[in-house]
């Protein structure tokens, strides 16, 4: 009979309380995600408000998990006490933040943001002055790891070799933080899904291995040369799009330079729901057979994905989010026992950024009946939240030790949360969510 005894063990935190300046350098800049968060910032430190058919729209963080969300600090006397998530400790505010970045697309951002068709015109008018001034630095092209179909926007582009590239933007970075003035940088990748990369010994299972593959000019995906430049300039990095961008070699660098490492694929809308309502499910006690989660979009992504080798990783990221949930629950699952689970994405030009979701899913429940949910969601991609970081705590040991470089705390905004080696993976929103409270507590 197993036997459980209680244990306890007292931490001691300790964190800045001083807001740096911090500057965010986006890879793929001029695209929805990048033209979008830009915008929105900029629209709300101008307090912009703009009509459209449904009346007048003022500028907002909605769906900002530290800017539009509360937490409990405990109970007084008139009942729970709630607080804005950003209070519980001195932290960034996203008008602050300064923004620069690197696209293989040559428009400034004023004509991106028109052409990404993701925010009413009227708003669109009153940014242009503003974000017409802003251009984004050339950046690595390696047309076999995107689809073919991207290379009619690929007119602002880096030369010279692999090596050459990294220093470029390892002087862009530091070119960035001179001329901005910003104390802290983080790097992050919101450019096109790449394919997958093969992990090979002598290439890139090691540091220095990476390091020699770069100088050699052998595989290295654009997203890795990215990971590395930062990596030796001392940036976080956070990897939003699918594929394998941290593969050994790279993870094992961040280790040494003691640098932070996210990842991997944003999740922002269907991939969020469904971690929530698969947790919802297991736990109320249905055995959840077969989940089919069909998209369509027309947007640069959705047309980057048609192409089937960077479609499959994305279908890896978006297909493990429930495994977590599964696992936890032995009583209706067994060791090799896990729900169906299809994914499809086509690109439909005409509905542009407004992504179409559907998702069925399908559970057994008592006595041999089934229960079958459809859920239908249409969102614009380019609107949905933008994550941003800036605390890193600190745990009292015989000296105070930071965060693993992996850091596994940002999981709530993964689908595929990176965790360091031997750590299991959570996909469950709720308890990733309660690990980003716990510790700010």
């Amino acid at each position: 009979v197993p036997q459980v005894r209680p244990c306890s063990t007292r931490f001691t935190f300790r964190t800045g309380r001083h807001v740096p300046r911090l500057g965010v350098m986006l890879v793929g800049w001029g695209g929805n995600n990048g033209t979008t968060v830009t915008a929105a910032v900029l629209a709300n430190k101008l307090g912009l408000s703009w009509m459209t058919k449904t009346g007048r729209k003022k500028a907002n963080y909605y769906g900002s998990l530290l800017q539009a969300s509360t937490v409990c600090l405990g109970t007084g006397p008139s009942g729970d006490v709630y607080v804005p998530f950003r209070d519980l400790l001195p932290m960034v505010h996203p008008n602050d933040i300064v923004f620069d970045g690197w696209d293989i697309s040559s428009l400034n951002l004023a004509e991106a943001r028109r052409r990404a068709e993701v925010l009413d015109w009227p708003l669109q008018e009153q940014l242009w002055p503003h974000l017409e001034k802003m251009k984004p630095r050339p950046s690595i092209y390696i047309p076999e790891f995107i689809a073919a179909n991207q290379e009619e926007r690929a007119d602002n582009v880096l030369r010279g070799s692999m090596a050459e590239q990294v220093e470029q933007i390892r002087r862009d970075i530091r070119d960035f933080k001179e001329t901005s003035g910003v104390d802290k940088v983080i790097v992050l990748w919101t450019a096109n899904t790449e394919r997958f990369c093969d992990v090979v010994p002598g290439l890139n299972d090691t540091a220095d291995n990476l390091l020699r593959a770069i100088e050699r000019g052998l595989e290295v995906s654009p997203s890795t040369l990215f990971a590395v430049a930062r990596i030796l300039e001392g940036c976080a990095y956070i990897n939003g799009s699918p594929q394998n961008t941290f593969v050994p070699g790279a993870v094992e660098l961040a280790a040494q330079r003691r640098v932070f490492i996210c990842g991997d694929d944003f999740k922002s809308g269907q991939t969020k729901l469904k971690s929530v309502l698969v947790d919802f499910l297991v736990g109320a006690g249905l055995k959840t057979k077969s989940i089919v989660s069909y998209n369509h979009l027309g947007n640069n992504d959705g047309k980057n994905l048609s192409a089937p080798q960077q479609f499959r990783s994305k279908e890896i990221s978006k297909s493990n989010v429930v495994d977590d949930t599964v696992q936890a629950n032995p009583v209706l699952y067994g060791p090799q026992d896990k729900p169906d689970h299809c994914v499809v994405i086509k690109y439909v030009p005409y509905v542009g950024d407004s992504k179409r979701a559907l998702d069925e899913y399908t559970s057994e429940i008592m006595m041999g009946g089934t229960n079958t949910i459809v859920i239908h969601n249409t969102c614009e991609v380019g609107d949905r939240a933008v994550p941003k970081g800036g605390v890193s705590p600190r745990v009292g040991d015989t000296e105070f030790q930071g965060f693993h470089s992996v850091l596994s705390i940002v999981a709530f905004l993964c689908k595929a949360p990176l965790v360091p080696e031997g750590t299991p993976v959570v996909n469950a929103l709720f308890r990733q969510r309660s690990c980003i409270e716990n510790i700010l507590r």
